[in-house]
């Protein structure tokens, strides 16, 4: 079943999000799907309907608060107006919260910006079981990625420009610091590469990152 409905935030704000359910029903497993900077599209809505397919609730806030674009310089516009602290400790926080409702385990997945709030929320949304971050890393100073207590798994592009194999290698050495749990893939490919309908998408990359996507999501959550 696939639907729209509105959770409240901890902070008793209301956010909007698209929801699948799967065959198993309401007591499924969870994950929140979080959007890349185009907005909650088509192709992030596909994304949480493949996971409902194998047997997870799906969960994806609408961040943009019902913006979505095609514009790359529109994207950037939303995303740098996104308050990446209040989305992670609110919209995604009240996310987990709301899927917990009926089942123990979530995990949250998040693609490009995405990605970065997956991380994110993975310091500071403590209810959250595992994380999974395609090609997003947070500034350093965006949160103490040392102190993290779940399993992550990241995804990542050798030839990304956005979030560089640099900031990836030093996301990594603060991991090793903190002696979190986690596991890092790297991909000769180019940022987006798992988004099927841009122009740097790379099948090939995607299939392998999505079976070890689901194979970590079978691990820790179901």
């Amino acid at each position: 079943m696939k639907e729209k409905i509105t959770y409240r935030r901890p902070d008793g704000k209301e956010c909007n999000a698209y929801y699948v359910i799967p065959a198993t029903g309401e007591t499924a497993p969870g994950v929140v799907v979080l959007q890349e900077w185009w907005g909650l599209n088509d192709q992030i809505r596909g994304v949480a309907d493949r996971l409902a397919e194998v047997g997870y609730r799906a969960l994806v806030p609408d961040l943009y608060r019902g913006k979505v674009t095609l514009e790359a310089a529109e994207a950037e516009h939303l995303m740098s107006n996104l308050d990446f602290g209040d989305a992670a400790t609110q919209d995604i926080r009240g996310a987990v919260k709301y899927l917990k409702g009926t089942s123990p385990r979530v995990a949250v997945i998040g693609f490009c910006m995405g990605g970065v709030l997956s991380i994110l929320a993975a310091v500071y949304a403590k209810e959250t079981d595992a994380a999974v971050s395609w090609y997003g890393v947070p500034p350093e100073e965006a949160a103490d990625t040392g102190t993290i207590k779940i399993a992550l798994q990241g995804h990542f592009a050798l030839e990304d420009e956005h979030f560089t194999p640099v900031q990836v290698d030093a996301l990594e050495s603060r991991l090793k610091e903190g002696k979190v749990n986690y596991e890092f893939y790297r991909y000769q490919a180019q940022h987006g590469f798992g988004n099927e309908t841009g122009e740097r998408h790379d099948p090939e990359a995607t299939k392998l990152a999505w079976q070890r996507t689901l194979d970590f999501l079978a691990k820790h959550i179901k």
